[in-house]
Parts: structure tokens; C-alpha cells; sequence
């Protein structure tokens, strides 16, 4: 994991590349293509499911009122597609195997 906190795509080409031995422009092709695999599977509407990872889902938002925060006026939001993201049995696990209140490892 990067040091500031947050996961790049030059982070994932770097590490493609170191753990497959891969070049650079091999691992950029790589990451590339994974990338445009799933976009286009959420453009057409299907879902990418990763196993062991989690679900990536396009959903319909309807339509609906709403409010500009910075004027306080009054607005209609059009309809839209959103991505959602559910995490896998695995993954939950993984992140939610932390320590408790009292400084003890969980054990299953």
C-alpha cells in the first residue's frame, strides 16, 4: 500500500510489473485492458463480479428533488445510472478482522 493512504492506477501498473516481472509497458497494457474489460461490461449494463473481492453493479436513480447546498434552492435531479460496489464475504472479513475494544485479537 502506498504511503499516502490512497491505492493509484501507477501504483497498481508498479506493482503488476514487480510481481509479474513484467516491463512497464506490459504492466500498463495489462492494467489497461483489465480496466477497460470492466467499464465496458458496466456501460452495457452487466455487473463485474471479482470473487473473493466483491460485486460492482449499475443501478437506475430515479428522478428526485433536491436541494443545491450552497444557494438552498430548490431543484429537480434528473434521472441517472450509478455504480455500486458490494464487498465479498472474504473481503469483509479480511477488513473487519481488526482488533476489538479491549486490544484482543478476533478469533474465529
Amino acid at each position: 500500500m502506498p504511503k499516502s493512504g490512497t491505492l493509484t492506477k501507477a501504483h497498481i501498473i508498479d506493482a503488476v510489473a514487480e510481481s509479474n516481472g513484467y516491463t512497464r509497458k506490459k504492466s500498463i497494457e495489462t492494467v489497461e485492458t483489465l480496466l477497460e474489460l470492466i467499464k465496458r461490461s458496466l456501460e452495457s449494463g452487466e455487473d463485474v463480479l471479482i470473487s473473493g473481492f466483491g460485486k460492482f453493479c449499475v443501478k437506475e436513480k430515479a428522478e428526485r428533488r433536491g436541494r443545491n447546498p450552497a444557494t438552498g434552492k430548490d431543484l429537480i435531479l434528473s434521472p441517472r445510472k450509478v455504480v455500486t460496489f458490494k464487498w465479498s464475504g472474504k473481503l469483509k472479513e479480511k477488513l473487519n478482522t481488526k482488533t476489538n475494544n479491549k486490544g484482543k485479537e478476533k478469533t474465529r
